[in-house]
């Protein structure tokens, strides 16, 4: 009976966190970006800071009609956003929020394959959208994402790769058991390649080719109405929380640092909010780079980078053995 109020009280933990962060991570967005660009509309929904906006935001999603083309592949244009927000619930559960048993969902003892084999899985969302909607503009984003998924997909796994030659496993709470401070500064590379590739596979910007409005529309999602285009937005905001986490946990020491006896958890989350923050701060700084741009800083720029990373994680690895 312990045993089934354990893994109750932990999925209810996990799906509270799953709906909240990526909420607050939008609201948080709304805020950054009104403070960033002198715009005062979202600073004043509701009164005090704009508290509002968030509810004004769902309740107007709520309340558009749903729409389905008619030349669409109904159940494949139904299906996509299930399909883009759902994998991030999975690698959320074997996310280690902290150095106690109960801090992650399920230990997965190869976390880094299951966790970006499965992120991969939420951009299908993003192809079946652009594939089933009868839309050349739909279709076009798609091809986008596919091309960006393959460009940006490799960096990932190689970085990721070089953390775990460097703790010697490839299970997410062995390389926070197995972290040490002196890792930071020579992981640092693989770090930004790992974030920049993320950024790119959640096609943030600078890296938003796919949805690009000023030439495509918005790409996949052009004919999403209501609240199947809310649940791609939340897709979205869910992929930023996973992503800073992943690099939390990969790059930063996860729930290591000072006084972080019973609150290593609390760590994890600041690390967590503060590359968030850099996420959106991201997006008003940089403009969008052209599709040939984007392929081009990918292969010959992140690859290579994350190719040499491997390489010095195999000399210090030679050096300290």
């Amino acid at each position: 009976m312990n045993d089934v109020l354990d893994v109750a009280l932990r999925l209810l933990a996990l799906l509270l966190a799953f709906l909240v962060l990526p909420l607050l991570v939008g609201q948080t967005e709304h805020k950054v970006m009104a403070h960033m660009q002198g715009r005062l509309g979202p600073m004043y929904a509701g009164g005090f800071h704009g508290w509002a906006q968030l509810v004004a935001d769902g309740v107007k999603f709520a309340q558009k009609e749903d729409v389905v083309p008619t030349g669409a592949d109904r159940r494949i244009f139904q299906l996509a956003p299930a399909v883009a927000l759902l994998p991030y619930l999975l690698v959320l559960v074997v996310i280690p929020v902290g150095p106690a048993e109960g801090a992650v969902g399920q230990v997965v003892d190869a976390g880094i394959f299951f966790v970006l084999a499965v992120m991969g899985v939420g951009v299908l969302g993003s192809l079946m959208a652009g594939w089933a909607s009868a839309n050349k503009f739909s279709l076009l984003g798609g091809l986008r994402t596919a091309a960006q998924l393959m460009a940006y997909e490799l960096p990932m796994l190689l970085t990721a790769a070089s953390v775990a030659m460097a703790a010697g496993t490839v299970s997410l709470p062995g390389i926070l058991e197995a972290f040490e401070w002196w890792w930071v500064p020579w992981q640092v590379v693989g770090g930004v390649v790992f974030f920049t590739a993320g950024l790119a596979e959640l096609q943030r910007p600078p890296f938003d080719a796919p949805v690009a409005d000023s030439e495509i529309i918005f790409g996949a999602y052009t004919e999403y109405t209501g609240l199947r285009f809310a649940l791609f937005l939340l897709a979205e905001y869910a992929g930023i929380v996973i992503l800073c986490g992943l690099t939390t946990v990969l790059f930063l020491g996860g729930w290591h640092g000072p006084f972080s006896d019973g609150l290593g958890w609390l760590w994890t989350l600041l690390k967590t909010a503060v590359l968030a923050f850099v996420v959106i701060w991201l997006r008003v700084s940089y403009p969008r780079l052209r599709e040939d741009q984007l392929q081009r800083f990918a292969w010959t720029c992140l690859i290579p980078l994350s190719l040499a990373q491997i390489a010095l994680t195999g000399v210090v690895k030679v050096v300290i053995s």
